[in-house]
This record gives structure tokens, sequence and C-alpha cells, in this order.
């Protein structure tokens, strides 16, 4: 039975447009960094600009050749200390990080280029401290299950919780069947949480990495499509409407 009372995006009150089209505004400008931070961030672990299977790998299943520490001085820190003091801090870290130079040879390259940021800002890795320092000098194994638990539900509530009030929102979309309009509203969600399975499968086999690209561009052109189309029909459909 159909729902002849659910009211469509052109003929809600104004007020209400102006919620939705505030909320739709801001979603997409997040997803806009989010986007960002991720080419500058997992875009760069393999010392190149722009997100490849390589990234992903490397974020997740690891660089099980090479530490956390050279892959960051390789990629997204390169810009951040001269070639000589890099290339130093990468020999100690492929040399085991020997304790006894820590003071000589790589405190002080620290003090000078690194912890400016590293010391103060929360969130990342305090490289002014030895232990610390020579934790991620080790064999980069990839991210920690203790990091994937907390960001896995991190993610899951916080995305879900954007998805639904964007589908939402574009439920009062006309011009779409039911069944492609249930589509969409949908589909974010699956390809979400295949984004999400595809850190813990690549945690254990590289080969799954590709899955991750699949999930976020999956829910990325499906969120893409609800937003535009609710902004079309709230705000330049009807302006349209009254000039013919």
């Amino acid at each position: 039975m159909k729902d002849l009372t659910w009211p469509d995006l052109e003929n809600l009150a104004f007020p209400v447009k102006a919620l939705f089209t505030g909320y739709l505004l801001v979603i997409g400008l997040g997803l806009l960094m989010a986007g960002g931070q991720i080419l500058l961030t997992h875009g760069m672990a393999d010392g190149k600009f722009g997100l490849s299977i390589d990234d992903i790998v490397y974020s997740y299943y690891g660089d099980r050749e090479g530490s956390k520490l050279e892959a960051k001085l390789n990629g997204s820190m390169k810009g951040n200390a001269p070639g000589e003091a890099r290339m130093v801090m990468i020999k100690w870290a492929r040399a085991g990080a020997p304790e006894s130079e820590w003071e000589t040879k790589i405190k002080p390259l620290t003090d000078q280029y690194c912890v400016g940021c590293h010391a103060n800002m929360p969130g990342i890795t305090n490289v002014a401290e030895k232990d610390l320092m020579i934790k991620v000098a080790a064999v980069d194994m990839g991210a920690s299950i203790n990091t994937l638990t907390r960001v896995s539900h991190i993610h899951l509530f916080g995305i879900a919780f954007i998805f639904f009030f964007v589908g939402w929102i574009f439920s009062f979309a006309t011009g779409f069947s039911p069944i492609v309009k249930a589509l969409l509203i949908f589909t974010p969600f699956v390809f979400l949480i295949i984004d999400v399975a595809a850190w813990w499968l690549t945690k254990m086999n590289p080969n799954f990495a590709w899955l991750e690209m699949i999930g976020g561009i999956g829910y990325s052109l499906a969120s893409t499509v609800m937003i535009f189309s609710s902004l079309y029909q709230m705000c330049i459909k009807p302006l349209r409407t009254k000039k013919a």
C-alpha cells in the first residue's frame, strides 16, 4: 500500500528545508575534508601522494620488511627533516634501534625536527620518549588489534549516524522509484560494513586491501547522489518551477 501522506522535499516548510540544507552542506564539506585527510595520511603510506592499494596494505598489514619509522620518514614526514637526519634515524631503526645510540645520535635529531609536533599534539606518538621511539622503529606490523577495535567502533557508530540522516532526508525525494530509493539509502550501510571488514581482513592478508577501495568508493558515490539530489529538490527545483 502506498503512503500518500509522505511529504516531498520540494514542498517542505521553509524552516525544515533550511535545517536539511544546512545539515547536508556541512556533511558534504565534512566528507570532502575526510577525503583530504585520507590522502594526507593513508595516502602517503607508500611515500607517494594519492591513495593506492599499497597505501592500504602498509596502513593495515604493515611493511614487514621495514619499520613504521622508516615508512613515515620516507612518506608523510619526509618534508619535516633533511635527508641526512632522516637517513641516520632509518639506519638506527634497521640496526634494531640500539638504546646505546639514543642519547648521542637519535635524541638530538628528534628534539630538533620531531618533538615540536610529536610531543605537543594529542593522538600522535611522542617520539621524545625513548621507549615509544624504539617501538615505532620496530618492524611495522600495521595497525594493532587495539587500534582496529577502537577505530572500528568509532567509525561504525559515527558514520552510521551520518548515513541515517542523509538517507532520512533523501527519503523525502521524488523522481525515484521506491526500489531505487531504498537501494540508495541502504547502499552506504552495506559498503560501510565492507570498508571496516576490509581493515581486519587486510591486517591478516594484504590481498584483501582492494575491498577497502570498494567500500569507500561505494558509500561515497551513494552518499553523493543522495546529497545532491536532495539539495537540488529543496533549493533549485522550486526556483525552476516558479520561472516556468
